[in-house]
């Protein structure tokens, strides 16, 4: 069971050759369930106002679909991802990113994400 960093879930549908080799038969595996969080949508609207990246649907919409379309579950926040997001150590800031490692541990997942602070928290396997 593997979570998608937002990066990694762009990648995947727009830039696949960024995908570390590892990360890509990780993924690849037919016993391997796919994830994505619904914060990773709320990360790429910000690229997408920011200029930084383009898709071709509304944010929301193109999240869904890509999900729909490639057996990626996608995982809701809630009030206890949230709280948990705010516990961690102060490693990242990036909120985020913060959300993320939440859902990973909470859901007890690995994390496919080629940053490299997120690899330093504790109760965390993270793919790359």
């Amino acid at each position: 069971m593997i979570l998608l960093d937002t990066c990694v879930l762009f990648w995947l549908e727009c830039d696949p050759k960024r995908i570390s080799v590892s990360a890509r038969e990780a993924m690849q595996n037919r016993d391997v369930v796919l994830h994505a969080s619904a914060i990773s949508a709320f990360e790429l609207g910000l690229k997408v106002r920011r200029g930084q990246i383009h898709l071709p649907l509304p944010v929301g919409e193109w999240v869904r679909e890509v999900c729909a379309r490639r057996g990626i579950r996608l995982l809701p926040v809630d009030a206890a991802l949230a709280g948990r997001s705010t516990e961690l150590p102060p490693i990242h800031r990036d909120p985020c990113d913060r959300f993320l490692i939440a859902t990973a541990q909470l859901a007890d997942l690995s994390i496919a994400t080629p940053d490299a602070h997120i690899s330093e928290y504790p109760d965390l396997r993270v793919i790359w």
